[in-house]
């Protein structure tokens, strides 16, 4: 904890303290060490980025950051393990449903978060969230997972993607060695990984 004070204004330690201290119980709880990891640094964000959060109890602000988090990483989908209703989450909580939806929306609004956003993955869901590998290189769109090793390690050493995947039958795609790679603009890096300016919106159906 007093590492993570060192990140966020002074003036805010406290509140900060309260929101981390309720979602480390509640993921402890009822989630995983992943999702307790990924709370704290949210609640890093929200502080850093100027959301209001001396207005509201601590743990409205915790149920949004957890349904947030929830929200990218679909614990509502019963198919996907933790897994956790609405209803559910909020009851545990301890606020309503409203509350924790407009907690939480206020707070992917104000950190840019859309769904599957590879800065707030589940470690476990990365290989599999496309968003996560679409780069550009050499102006092209492309899944740097079909991409020669070469070209794969040198997006993990630009910190473009969390680890080179495992190793695959080559795709006989060649490119050359001075191959220029960009960050494709839907996926953001963390922090201070540079990323684009903005997301794209995103207004389609979701499980929350």
């Amino acid at each position: 904890m007093e590492r993570l004070l060192e990140f966020v204004p002074e003036k805010l330690h406290e509140v900060f303290a309260a929101i981390v201290g309720l979602t480390d119980d509640f993921c402890d709880s009822h989630l995983s060490r992943d999702y307790r990891q990924l709370a704290r640094d949210m609640a890093v964000e929200i502080c850093q980025n100027g959301l209001p959060v001396k207005k509201g109890r601590p743990k409205s602000w915790a149920c949004g950051i957890i349904h947030a988090l929830g929200w990218v990483n679909f614990l509502a989908d019963p198919s996907f393990e933790p897994y956790m209703s609405v209803g559910e989450l909020a009851e545990r909580c301890g606020v309503s449903e409203g509350t924790m939806a407009s907690k939480s929306k206020i707070i992917r609004d104000g950190l840019n978060i859309m769904p599957m956003d590879p800065e707030w993955c589940l470690p476990e869901l990365l290989e599999k969230n496309p968003l996560v590998w679409m780069l550009e290189v050499n102006g092209l769109v492309m899944d740097i997972r079909t991409a020669p090793r070469d070209i794969q390690e040198a997006a993990y050493a630009e910190g473009l993607i969390p680890f080179i995947p495992s190793d695959e039958a080559e795709s006989g795609l060649q490119l050359d060695e001075d191959a220029k790679i960009l960050k494709f603009p839907t996926a953001q890096g963390k922090s201070p990984k540079p990323g684009p300016a903005k997301k794209p919106e995103y207004d389609g159906p979701t499980l929350f």
